[in-house]
């Protein structure tokens, strides 16, 4: 990139800080370059080299740097030195001239150094009309050095559709850059396009090779970036807000927790007393019994997953599924959760059984599954263990609690269930309350007869 072309390109460059992290890496490893580069200080011998028809000017070859890394900076390892020098590839301070992978090699390949005008520390941010101007003037101009890769050919085309409504301007300023070009010394024109193409290998780089620019700590820093002010203002404003939302996770977890208050024995009093304080166990064997209360009939419309965690509420569903000729769904369900808690020998044969009567071509027992729920059960089956059926029991399950579920909640098992479960608490009650009636009006008329005889006496 030229001169002249650098005004013409409208890549911008700020002012950069002193004092951020990878501006002291950049001022370490440009104290290297210009040792390096300094021949009268023992530096690297840069010289032209001249190729079959013509002069490759200002190279050195990659085994002359490794040579000097190890000498000056007292490297004993030639490995140690091919990844610094690698390193400082990799930011674009020296790259290979026939190459667009910026890595430094023992050898003879032959390598340039950075322009200073491109270096890392003038904090270069170009954006992609930049890279569209580049890779349009690579194309006007008919070098065999200069011709697109295929990475760069497929990004000025996807570049080219997306600035498609500006690309009239995008020619003309990649024509009046290969017009400025033309004019300078060949050696020179040939320096400048090498560094320029450098440039891009750092900030557009080959796939598959890192981009150290990706990352920069200093942009985060930066206090004019408009995207860190932006993000900094609305903080701000966030830390003065005295009243700020619940979230629909916090809003679901005091809506269970409420609706299950009354069944945990730590919160609520419960009756007989809770058995975690006390020796009296009557409080779990009312909760194991076949004879449910009115709190656990309650509990099974909650959610399906409720109703199955009771024995009594699996009954009463399996009860109502049998009334509808359905029963087989959860008796697969329940067959699954049994096959889970068998041991491991006799996983294999339960796992066939339940295949043959649930699954399997002309099975007693056949069950509804969508055809990728079967095929991948069928493919569990070849190597059964105790979640072969996981995808099956997930589907029946969903099956049950969207249709067959919402029924029982509103079949007369489960509404009589609940009635009969509140009768006899109103029915005692009503009973209390008579006696209490009774006794009292008896106990009146006593007092009165009892009055009475006693002025009579008198």
């Amino acid at each position: 990139m030229a001169e002249g072309s650098r005004d013409q390109g409208g890549v911008g460059t700020t002012d950069p800080e002193e004092d951020s992290p990878n501006m002291i890496v950049y001022r370490k490893i440009e104290d290297i370059v210009m040792r390096i580069q300094d021949e009268k200080a023992g530096g690297v011998a840069i010289r032209t080299v001249k190729s079959f028809l013509s002069k490759i000017p200002s190279v050195v070859s990659g085994a002359d740097i490794v040579q000097w890394l190890m000498k000056n900076l007292s490297i004993d390892d030639a490995a140690e030195a091919i990844h610094l020098g690698s390193l400082i590839a990799a930011q674009g301070y020296l790259f290979p001239i026939s190459d667009h992978v910026l890595t430094l090699k023992d050898d003879g390949t032959l390598y340039r150094f950075q322009s200073p005008y491109f270096w890392p520390s003038n904090c270069w941010e170009p954006e992609n009309t930049d890279y569209a101007i580049y890779l349009c003037k690579r194309t006007m101009q008919n070098k065999a050095r200069l011709e697109l890769a295929d990475y760069e050919a497929e990004n000025l085309a996807r570049l080219q559709r997306a600035f498609a409504r500006k690309w009239e301007f995008i020619f003309m300023q990649a024509e009046a850059q290969v017009k400025i070009d033309r004019k300078k010394d060949k050696a020179e024109r040939k320096i400048l396009d090498s560094q320029e193409r450098a440039f891009w290998d750092v900030h557009r780089p080959v796939p598959g090779c890192v981009n150290t620019t990706e990352m920069d700590i200093r942009k985060c820093r930066r206090e004019k970036n408009p995207h860190r002010v932006k993000k900094i203002s609305f903080l701000n404003i966030q830390l003065d807000r005295h009243c700020m939302k619940v979230s629909k996770v916090a809003d679901s977890l005091m809506g269970y927790t409420e609706q299950f208050v009354e069944y945990d024995p730590f919160v609520s009093a419960s009756d007989p007393s809770n058995p975690w304080i006390s020796d009296d166990t009557s409080f779990w064997d009312l909760e194991a019994s076949r004879d449910p209360s009115q709190q656990r009939v309650k509990k099974w419309g909650f959610s399906l997953e409720e109703a199955l965690k009771d024995p009594a509420g699996r009954d009463q569903f399996l009860k109502f599924l049998e009334s509808e000729f359905s029963s087989e769904n959860l008796r697969f369900w329940l067959e699954v959760q049994e096959l889970k808690r068998r041991p491991l020998q006799e996983v294999a044969s339960r796992a066939q059984e339940i295949w043959q009567e649930f699954l399997a071509e002309g099975a007693p027992s056949s069950i509804n599954l969508d055809s990728h729920s079967y095929e991948r059960t069928s493919q569990n089956l070849k190597d059964p263990g105790r979640y072969s059926f996981e995808d099956a029991q997930e589907h029946i399950f969903k099956l049950m609690k969207s249709d067959s579920y919402a029924r029982f909640l509103r079949s007369n098992i489960y509404q009589d269930l609940l009635l009969a479960r509140k009768k006899p608490a109103d029915t005692e009650q009503g009973r209390r309350t008579s006696l209490e009636k009774f006794t009292r009006s008896v106990g009146k008329s006593l007092t009165g007869k009892r009055l009475t005889g006693l002025m009579q006496s008198s």
